[in-house]
């Protein structure tokens, strides 16, 4: 039996994406670092700060979750780690057997504060270099000191110095907008083509949606959070509920439109040309790509909600002679509940939305 190596799933293009993705973040941990570690040198006058520096850039990190409180029970589990291992190192000295006990106690501390994996393995590095490097010069605590100093400027930064939430948030919005109007616009084609290929594909893509969603209420989970504390986005708050609201009503409709698509995937393998049901979709696909323009501003919502309404008056079967084909019309209902999620989307209230629909 031949072993196939696991394939790298890397290119030159996304590299560089992620690299400048990453800027805001990176820029971020570099000033804290650094400041922690000026602050620990110059006026504290610790000559060797490493859990200064250690603590404030894993308190910080590279994940989308921002969020103040995040950074807060990252800095007080690494702090509680160092200063478990300095007891540790006061009470029962330094040796194997006291880096097993240490580390032992240090993993099931994490644990029990955080169900992150990658946490408990800071934590517990974190705590071994408490008990495997030389004992500072200043006495008892100092290491712990210095990792509070980190945690601190860590939460200074996140409040006060933040990484570019809201930028972070449009950009994952703008990927779930573009998989939406993808699928949107291979159903318009499908119906008219009657290609199969075309709705199978999307039907691919759209399902593996999901983790866009979730990048997206991550990112804007932490937006918000940090807006409530920081002068610099507080003027934001208005835009950023707005765009809650968005997240919320696409993360709806975007569950819809895979029902959708599986439907169209069976209605179509009767080969039978559907130009109605083209056009609905590139309606529905036009409307969105103007949705999408509201996370600029809030003219597009309204655009895009009188937009919508044209298209939910439509969506009766009788009005297109296919009342008594269950299989046809059967589109056209599922149809109904994602014009609602998108018309929420757009800042209607989800009763008004209901009440424009076409009896049937």
């Amino acid at each position: 039996m031949t072993i196939r190596a696991p394939k790298i799933n890397w290119t030159l293009r996304t590299a560089v994406q992620r690299v400048l993705e990453s800027l805001p973040p990176i820029t971020q941990i570099v000033a804290a670092a650094t400041t922690a570690y000026l602050f620990a040198y110059f006026v504290l006058g610790h000559q060797n700060p490493i859990f200064a520096v250690t603590v404030s850039i894993a308190a910080l990190g590279f994940t989308r979750d921002a969020r103040l409180r995040r950074v807060f029970e990252t800095a007080l589990g690494m702090v509680v780690g160092i200063a478990l291992s300095e007891v540790f190192v006061l009470t029962l000295g330094k040796g194997a057997w006291q880096m097993a006990i240490v580390l032992f106690v240090a993993l099931v501390s994490a644990r029990f504060l955080s169900g992150t994996a990658a946490f408990s393995l800071t934590v517990g590095i974190q705590a071994m270099l408490v008990q495997i490097m030389p004992d500072p010069d200043g006495g008892a605590f100092v290491r712990s000191l210095d990792g509070l100093l980190g945690g601190v400027t860590a939460l200074v930064f996140t409040a006060f110095i933040p990484r570019d939430p809201i930028g972070m948030a449009s950009k994952d919005a703008g990927k779930l907008f573009a998989v939406f109007l993808d699928a949107v616009d291979a159903l318009a084609a499908a119906v008219k083509n009657v290609d199969v290929k075309v709705v199978d594909a999307a039907l691919v893509r759209v399902r593996r949606s999901q983790p866009l969603v979730d990048n997206w209420r991550m990112s804007l989970d932490s937006a918000v959070s940090i807006s409530r504390i920081s002068p610099l986005l507080r003027k934001h708050r208005g835009e950023l509920s707005d765009q809650m609201r968005l997240m919320r009503g696409m993360d709806l409709a975007t569950r819809n439109l895979r029902v959708v698509v599986r439907r169209v995937d069976f209605l179509i393998r009767d080969g039978v040309p559907r130009p109605y049901l083209s056009d609905l979709f590139e309606q529905i696909s036009a409307a969105t790509a103007v949705l999408a323009k509201g996370l600029e501003g809030p003219d597009a919502l309204e655009d895009a909600q009188k937009m919508f309404l044209e298209i939910i008056h439509q969506l009766d079967p009788k009005r297109f002679g296919i009342a008594d084909q269950l299989r046809e019309a059967s589109v056209l209902l599922l149809l109904r509940p994602l014009l609602i999620d998108l018309l929420c989307a757009s800042g209607m209230a989800e009763d008004a939305a209901r009440a424009e629909l076409p009896e049937v």
